[in-house]
């Protein structure tokens, strides 16, 4: 991929501050990892573009090394409220019931888990760190699943953090709101979108991109579009040709 410079100056500060991660930033995260779960976690985020929650939920089983693929499951809670009189499904506006016309007083709260998952092809060496992880004895039996990393999100979000200090990585900042924030596994994620959004930003591009993600909605993928800003230089670009 073509470096760009996708650093914001301001006039008060001495340093530069960085949009969004790029390719060599993930490199110097890695190696800025003191043991090879700590590489491995990082690798994961980035090559994969997957959610943290995603990643601590990868379970050996999931990886396919005949294939070549790995199986990410996707969690979300939701939930569902009905009537108590007669089980009718509720919004969180209603005041009434629409069924029996009886007053909410109390609607009942039913938890629903929405399971997703996604098979993604993984490349030669994700596949050759894994082996190398597994066979070294990294994954951990919890609850009966044999997970490959056996830690919780708040030490994922530290290892991040200080592999990313460690690197001398900038803070990043949010185009948006000017507000900087701290390097964090989201933001290897943030990483590889915009990187295939550089790549390919077409219709089709876009929506395997979104499959990818496991986005619900393609607006949501969309996001990177305008992270990326491709679209809007060449816009800029054709006013003057």
């Amino acid at each position: 991929m073509k470096s760009d410079d996708h650093s914001l100056s301001y006039p008060n500060r001495s340093i530069k501050i960085k949009a969004y991660l790029e390719a060599e930033d993930i490199n110097k995260l890695k190696q800025a990892a003191s043991n090879l779960r700590d590489m491995l976690l990082i690798h994961l985020l980035f090559y994969l573009g997957c959610r943290i929650s995603e990643v601590l939920a990868l379970v050996v089983d999931n990886i396919d090394f005949e294939n070549a693929t790995v199986c990410i499951l996707h969690l979300k809670t939701r939930f569902r409220l009905s009537c108590a009189a007669c089980g009718q499904r509720l919004g969180r506006s209603h005041t009434f019931c629409p069924k029996c016309g009886g007053k909410i007083g109390e609607a009942q709260a039913e938890e629903q888990e929405h399971r997703r998952q996604r098979i993604l092809p993984v490349d030669s060496e994700t596949l050759r760190l894994l082996k190398e992880y597994i066979d070294r004895g990294g994954p951990v039996i919890k609850d009966g699943k044999r997970l490959v990393f056996g830690i919780n999100r708040h030490r994922a979000w530290q290892i991040v953090k200080a592999c990313a200090e460690k690197a001398g990585l900038p803070k990043l900042v949010n185009t948006e709101t000017g507000r900087t924030h701290n390097v964090s596994p989201h933001r290897l994620r943030d990483c590889f979108s915009v990187m295939a959004v550089q790549q390919d930003d077409s219709t089709d591009g876009i929506r395997m991109l979104q499959e990818w993600l496991g986005h619900a909605n393609i607006s949501t993928t969309m996001c990177y579009r305008k992270v990326a800003g491709q679209e809007l230089k060449d816009w800029y670009q054709k006013l003057w040709n």
